[in-house]
């Protein structure tokens, strides 16, 4: 029999033990209790990891690895309680703060100054981010949903590109983004240094560690977001300082984590470490000393016991170390002129460059033979050096794994093509990770510079747009209809129309162009373009017709006439060039949307016929465009001018678009002009063609 003493012992003893194990418990998973956690590194148990995301063996988060155009998530496996609820009082957002460590490496070091995208820090209340798009949307949102408050999507961007879309203010800022990816605030990267206040910035791409803290206040509703490199503590005044009411934004549950998306440039996103609080003041701090390292990219440097032994060593290595360098001299020189080949290409020879020759051609594609750079590759001049014969030479990453053989067949297709509009592609080289296009060079650039480049001299007189406008025109109905097969072109807009000696305007960029027999289906493919440029069926198909071209051409005609871009901006609200034409036709006014430039010298009656040309060539229901053969006809008078009816736009054609998959966001204009000017009318027979 146990004395009292004893059995009041053994009780202290169990208590004590279950206290322990219970405190244990709540220090081994703290999230699960108040969503406070800090990460040195990562492990695959930490985070909940999508797309490209991955943790290294060294503990690093990478987000992105060298491959195009693909996004990557990564998020606290469980949700956490954003909201203060009671029933006595709204819900309110609970004060929060993080702060990570992350590094942006690119391969390449010749793309180091390049644009790419970046990575964001988002509060989403899901982990399912299948639907969003790469690229510049940052694996955040779509294009279809950008801009809905309904995504409940709160995210710090750390962007390294600029897209005129959204509003960005340079290539290298911070933004704050609430359901869409035009940044309610944003600024270039950097910090302000603590005592003086004096600003320094900060390269987020420069491959070195950067550490950003994100906190808000919920009874301010006060948002700060800091940047600063690793080895300077956290700065007093904050990079961004945003009142904001998230309130509208949470849902009462929410995950934490981050994003990212490559474009054309190989890049690595890393985050180094992690921390999180809610409702305790500044996220947990991050010790350096335990974060992974950022991996090294280039050449290792040489040690000074390099330098201190290799003379002390040369006399007796001097024949070995003589015979490797030449060796290793012309293995570099060999390496630096390589291609890839494949015996499939020989059937291709006549076509091929060698890259030797496109190398020297364009003096090693310094920047200044550098014409023009895109979302889809940079065009440089060059010059052969046997022929004289100057060239543009066009620079595209590639994945030469699949499908790569049908579309050098595309392009060498395309380059049997002779047409007095349409620029002459030569042929193609392929080296290591890019493929290189090689065009006849027109010497007056681009008519996108000659139409919005505020530093031309000259405006582009009307005559010679509406020569430009009717060499185009032929160009593509010579590719629609003409020739051999039907070639859809699926980029048509100024920046692709190139100017020769002459103001000649030639139809050029077939890099995403596609082939198919005449009397053949469409096949769904995807969804390449400009925006602003693309069909509405082509987003809810994902089949590139001829008509998909004729839409382009629309917007195209538009642009020519007015002097305006597809897509401008006006007291900080998008607005369609063709919701602007329209407008004014249905008013009456048509004629006031003529560039103004042009100062009223003009054909009164032909810029009429390219105004109604456009809109219809436009409009949304593919079936009521013209062909091109037919608008050539229209546009050399072999045909009386059309006429546009008023019902041009009705509500039945608005709902036909949308159950067609046209979201409202495309329709900005369209039901205000149709609620004071039309009212209920039919689809049936909104063009005349007089005959």
């Amino acid at each position: 029999m146990w004395s009292k003493t004893m059995l009041v012992v053994f009780i202290n003893i169990v208590f004590i033990h279950c206290l322990s194990v219970n405190i244990g418990a709540a220090v081994a998973n703290p999230a699960a209790s108040d969503g406070r956690f800090v990460h040195h590194g990562f492990t695959a148990e930490d985070l909940t990891m999508d797309g490209l995301a991955a943790v290294t063996p060294t503990g690093l988060l990478a987000l992105t690895n060298a491959t195009y155009q693909t996004k990557a998530h990564a998020f606290h496996p469980a949700p956490l309680r954003f909201l203060n609820t009671s029933s006595s009082a709204a819900a309110t957002v609970r004060s929060f703060s993080t702060s990570f460590v992350f590094a942006i490496v690119s391969d390449d070091p010749r793309f180091r100054n390049n644009v790419d995208h970046g990575l964001a820090f988002v509060v989403s209340p899901t982990k399912n981010l299948s639907t969003a798009n790469a690229g510049q949307y940052l694996g955040l949102l779509s294009m279809a949903d950008d801009g809905k408050p309904s995504n409940h999507v709160f995210a710090v961007e750390l962007d390294i590109i600029t897209n005129p879309e959204f509003g960005d203010i340079d290539s290298n800022h911070v933004g704050v983004d609430v359901n869409s990816l035009r940044s309610l605030q944003a600024k270039t990267a950097g910090y302000y240094v603590d005592g003086d206040g004096a600003f320094r910035s900060l390269q987020l791409n420069s491959q070195k560690p950067m550490q950003v803290w994100v906190d808000y206040d919920g009874q301010a509703k006060q948002l700060n977001v800091t940047l600063s490199p690793v080895q300077v503590p956290k700065p007093k005044k904050p990079l961004l300082s945003q009142a904001i009411d998230l309130s509208t934004v949470m849902a009462e549950e929410m995950y934490v984590g981050f994003s990212s998306a490559t474009g054309v440039v190989f890049t690595h996103h890393y985050v180094l470490g992690w921390s999180f609080s809610f409702d305790g003041g500044a996220a947990p701090s991050l010790d350096f000393s335990m974060l992974p390292k950022v991996p090294r990219v280039g050449p290792t440097r040489r040690s000074v016991m390099l330098y201190v032994v290799l003379p002390i060593a040369s006399a007796l290595l001097f024949l070995v170390a003589f015979v490797l360098g030449v060796f290793f001299f012309v293995r570099r020189w060999h390496r630096q002129y390589a291609e890839v080949r494949e015996d499939w290409e020989v059937e291709f020879g006549p076509h091929r460059f060698t890259y030797k020759d496109l190398f020297h051609a364009t003096q090693g594609f310094t920047d200044k033979n550098l014409l023009g750079a895109g979302g889809f590759g940079s065009v440089y001049k060059g010059v052969l050096p046997v022929s004289n014969t100057e060239i543009a030479v066009k620079r595209v990453s590639h994945n030469s794994r699949q499908g790569m053989r049908e579309f050098i067949a595309e392009v060498v297709s395309i380059g049997r093509i002779r047409h007095r509009n349409i620029v002459r592609l030569l042929g193609y080289c392929r080296r290591k990770g890019e493929l290189l296009l090689v065009y006849d060079y027109k010497t007056n650039g681009s008519l996108d510079k000659c139409l919005h480049d505020n530093a031309t001299s000259t405006t582009l007189c009307w005559p010679k747009r509406i020569h430009i406008i009717k060499g185009v025109a032929s160009a593509l109905s010579y590719l629609h209809k003409d020739w051999e097969q039907v070639v859809i072109h699926r980029d048509v807009k100024a920046s692709n129309v190139l100017l020769d000696s002459e103001m000649n305007g030639l139809l050029g960029d077939f890099g995403l162009s596609r082939l198919r027999d005449h009397g053949a289906d469409a096949k769904t493919t995807y969804v390449v373009g400009t925006m602003g440029y693309i069909a509405p069926e082509l987003m809810h198909t994902g089949k590139a017709t001829p008509l998909t071209d004729v839409f382009a051409f629309g917007v195209f005609l538009l642009e020519v006439t007015c002097g305006r871009r597809p897509i401008g901006e006006s007291d900080s609200n998008e607005i369609l060039l063709i919701d602007w034409v329209l407008k004014h036709f249905l008013s009456g006014s048509i004629l006031d949307v003529v560039d103004p430039r042009l100062a009223g010298r003009f054909s009164f009656e032909e810029v009429n016929l390219v105004l109604k040309l456009g809109l219809m060539c436009s409009h949304p229901l593919p079936k009521a465009r013209p062909s091109m053969d037919r608008v050539v006809k229209y546009l050399d008078g072999m045909l009386p001018a059309p006429e546009l009816s008023p019902t041009h736009m009705s509500y039945n054609m608005m709902e036909l678009m949308l159950q067609n998959g046209v979201g409202s966001h495309s329709l900005p204009v369209w039901s205000s002009l149709l609620d004071s000017s039309v009212g209920t009318m039919s689809s049936a027979s909104v063009l005349s063609d007089g005959r």
